[in-house]
């Protein structure tokens, strides 16, 4: 399959590949034949769209940690219920996790990569592992793409014909790299032979957020596996489901007992174990940046293992004065709204030129307006319910200081419907600087527009911050673009477009929103430890 950017596999115009089309699965749910009552699919104006819920036509099967290559229980015996945000109701009670867990799934990746045939597998057949596991995620793509809408909240549809297929290519990404690790011969003085190797860097620590649970699995456990690591993988307590059943799909693609465990479980207990385990060799975290903090410090504070750290977002979105105005509202608008906001690059301080900013302010109101919300399960929404009540209860926080503030509140501002977590697409106007709404991550579906005259204004207003995941810029101009995105403290800037998230392009930020890149050949190095390798020569017929 092909990279595609995020951004055109949303649009609504793309259609399923052909085994898609045909699957009865993925039709039932996209057209809401299985709901009784009013299945219509509603807008903003009205919340009967989330009164009648969809049950997808699948069974939660996988609730167990994933330890030496069987589903077991917890080592306590405790359970913790996970929940369909559009209800609150439980979906599921899943194995707690906590130390002792951790413990045991240490053990199991230490014997699988001192003793197993993991990292002594030729790197083909490693790849082989990779291909097939992708194969079959393409096969079961209807359930994972229901089970993650379900824990998760966001629209199947985004799930079907984006998240799970770019799960399968980054899959296929990291197949490719996995015979294509080498190392250097390095010219030395003297009569010394020099080479370095690439080896793995042995039991990698993985933790990984709720917003994106499949694609931030393939970005921590692709590289690792690839370069020849085992893993001890926690799941986000909110989202546990997906990353044990594709978990089961590794094992069938022959990954060996051991390689890849996942414990299910809360950041405190099992979280914490894991960061600060003596027996884990390095540390991936996807997450907060105050809980980044902790997670440093508790690798620093145990056996000093490296640690990547991928973290929150302010990012800005500059609107020139030169834009083709409706082409920008919508590509603001997705920058922010997508995935109910809950993206930690999400284009959050949208920054308009003055001469435009009222014509912007204006159209973006009505799209907003516009913006289909209601059960993600429904065919044509475009937002789903934001993940949990603390997340739910934090966004109404927010959106209450920005109307203390003296923002302008142009649309929005409540929940949607009666149950769940659905909030409205909210949109202010006025939003200065100084304002929390400006400064803080909000992480849901809260657009904030403000106001520039020059292009170093702009810069310097967009760089203030503690934050620098990512920028985006819009502009016909060729020299405003060049000027931008050198001078936007930011680990990616995109030009007239966002979120384009292929396989081969690095991830990771500036500042405090990160340590390390993510994705293309950078993440490699994540997991690599370098050795040089330096053996005398006597009598060398040539230096």
């Amino acid at each position: 399959m092909a990279a595609r950017k995020l951004s055109s596999v949303l649009s609504r115009s793309l259609s399923l590949s052909p085994a898609l089309r045909s699957s009865s699965f993925l039709r039932s749910l996209a057209s809401g034949s299985s709901v009784s009552g009013n299945s219509c699919t509603s807008r903003y104006s009205t919340s009967a769209a989330v009164e009648e819920l969809i049950t997808p036509p699948i069974e939660v099967t996988y609730t167990k940690n994933l330890i030496n290559g069987h589903f077991v229980d917890a080592a306590s015996g405790k359970t913790f219920p996970t929940y369909d945000p559009r209800s609150g109701e439980v979906l599921a009670h899943v194995a707690e996790g906590d130390a002792e867990d951790i413990d045991r799934a240490v053990a199991a990746a230490r014997k699988a990569f001192d003793e197993g045939p993991w990292p002594k597998m030729t790197a083909y057949e490693r790849s082989r592992v990779l291909l097939r596991f992708a194969d079959l995620v393409e096969k079961h793509n209807d359930e994972i793409s229901a089970l993650e809408s379900w824990n998760n909240g966001k629209p199947f549809e985004q799930a079907a014909k984006a998240e799970v297929p770019m799960l399968a290519r980054l899959f296929r990404y990291y197949a490719g790299w996995a015979d294509k690790i080498h190392g250097l011969t390095v010219p030395a003085d003297g009569n010394y032979h020099v080479q370095t190797l690439h080896e793995p860097i042995g039991v990698a620590g993985q933790i990984i957020p709720w917003n994106f649970p499949l694609l931030m699995f393939a970005w921590k456990v692709g590289p690792a596996l690839a370069c020849g690591n085992t893993i001890v993988l926690k799941t986000a307590e909110q989202t546990p489901l997906t990353a044990l059943y594709v978990g089961r799909l590794l094992l069938e693609a022959g990954l060996p007992p051991g390689v890849l465990n996942i414990v299910s479980g809360f950041g405190p207990t099992a979280g914490a174990a894991l960061a600060s385990h003596m027996d884990v060799d390095k540390l991936a975290f996807t997450g907060s940046t105050n809980t980044g903090k902790i997670v440093l410090e508790l690798a620093a504070r145990s056996n000093l293992k490296p640690v990547t750290l991928e973290l929150g977002g302010k990012s800005p979105f500059i609107v020139c004065e030169d834009a083709d105005i409706d082409h920008a509202v919508e590509l603001a608008h997705f920058a922010l709204f997508f995935n109910q906001g809950q993206c930690c690059c999400a284009g959050s301080r949208t920054f308009v030129h003055e001469s435009v900013y009222d014509e912007f302010t204006e159209k973006a109101k009505a799209r907003a307006l516009n913006r289909i919300v209601g059960d993600p399960f429904k065919k044509g929404v475009e937002q789903g319910p934001q993940i949990d009540s603390e997340q739910f209860k934090k966004i109404l926080k927010y959106i209450k200081s920005g109307v203390e503030s003296n923002a302008t509140l142009e649309c929005g501002g409540e929940r949607f419907g009666s149950k769940g977590y659905f909030i409205q697409p909210t949109v202010f106007s006025n939003v200065q600087d100084d304002m929390l709404i400006a400064q803080e991550e909000i992480f849901g579906p809260v657009q904030t527009i403000l106001k520039f005259k020059e292009i170093d204004e702009v810069i310097r207003r967009a760089n203030a911050s503690k934050y620098g995941l990512a920028a985006g810029v819009f502009t016909k101009n060729i020299d405003t673009a060049n000027t931008l995105t050198r001078a936007l403290r930011a680990g990616t800037v995109w030009v007239n477009c966002f979120d384009v998230f292929d396989a081969a392009i690095p991830f990771g930020g500036y500042k405090m929103s990160g340590i390390g890149r993510e994705k293309g050949i950078y993440s490699l190095s994540n997991y690599l430890q370098v050795k040089a390798v330096v053996t005398a020569l006597k009598k060398p017929a040539w230096l």
